[in-house]
């Protein structure tokens, strides 16, 4: 499964972990300006912003998981199995593929504000994008520099809800998630105090106790909790290597290592985790087995260009050796 964060020092980061049991040729691309995304039911965007971030592309068209555009606006895509819906297409709305939504919002707002104004008129339909990747159910985190919101879609409709917490796992729905937070009213990142009884001397037996009572399972639930602790109580330095490792800190905090969640036959790990500097558009990345973040600075590139620019992943443990 997954979770995603958004966090503020200085500049304002954006960036989430995959978890799964496999993977699908995922690479940073960079969209730029001129490249054409050739929509299933609406006219092509032929110009718009150019944006990075995470996807596959099995063939003209880029399956985003999540991303920044040159304008700060961020989105990511979550599972949410079970509770995720798209109809059919509707007469006087625009309607998108499922798979189309986060580059169309990446190409076409520069705000979350511009992008809860768009969804309005969106229709989410499920047409796959080919016959063998049926739609995927998700909801998705859009943010920016001043507000974040979350996006899903069921049976009941289209639901924008404002995230004051700035973090979103998979299930349940996000209100469910949001509410869980009154579980632990308790958890404190101080040391904890004797609240068991005034009769016992119970003082606490180590240091490092901040956050006792935090679940530790791998649970989306749980790690919705989690990560809403980390990134309401965690501090960092203002600078870009400071705010990146921290952020990175945070994302660790509810990472997989393989072999603690079972999937069918396999286990689900953590296939990546990515932060970005939505002020700079610069993508940091690091995965299962590259600890060390890989940096790709989308204006490094010619944001001009008509074709995308894609960067596999690096992988393999890359070691700084100290003798």
């Amino acid at each position: 499964m997954c979770t995603a964060m958004c966090y503020r020092t200085k500049d304002f980061y954006f960036g989430r972990t995959l978890d799964n049991d496999a993977s699908y040729g995922e690479e940073v691309i960079v969209v730029p300006r001129r490249f054409p995304l050739a929509l299933r039911a609406l006219p092509p965007v032929a110009e718009h912003y150019a944006f990075i971030g995470t996807a596959c592309m099995p063939s003209d068209f880029p399956l985003y998981y999540d991303g920044v555009n040159e304008k700060g606006l961020c989105a990511a895509g979550l599972n949410f199995t079970g509770n995720a819906f798209y109809g059919k297409k509707k007469a006087g709305r625009q309607n998108l593929a499922q798979f189309e939504l986060l580059p169309f919002l990446l190409a076409r707002c520069s705000s979350v504000r511009d992008a809860v104004r768009l969804l309005h008129a969106v229709n989410l339909t499920d047409e796959p994008f080919n016959a063998g990747m049926p739609p995927a159910e998700l909801h998705w985190m859009i943010a920016d520099k001043t507000e974040c919101v979350v996006l899903e879609n069921t049976r009941e409709g289209m639901q924008i809800y404002q995230n004051p917490v700035g973090v979103l796992t998979n299930n349940p729905p996000f209100p469910m998630q949001l509410f869980r937070l009154r579980d632990f009213l308790k958890v404190s990142a101080r040391e904890p105090e004797n609240a068991f009884s005034a009769a016992l001397d119970l003082p606490p037996y180590s240091r490092g106790m901040g956050g006792l009572g935090l679940p530790g399972d791998l649970s989306s639930s749980s790690r919705f909790v989690r990560a809403a602790f980390a990134r309401q109580n965690a501090r960092s330095g203002e600078g870009e290597e400071e705010s990146v490792a921290h952020f990175f800190r945070m994302l660790a905090f509810v990472s997989q290592p393989r072999g603690c969640c079972a999937v069918g036959d396999g286990y689900e790990i953590t296939l990546y985790s990515a932060c970005c500097n939505a002020d700079r558009g610069i993508y940091y990345y690091t995965t299962y087995d590259n600890l060390s973040p890989v940096a790709i600075d989308m204006h490094r590139e010619d944001l001009s260009a008509r074709s995308p620019v894609r960067h596999p992943f690096v992988r393999g443990l890359h070691v700084l050796r100290g003798n």
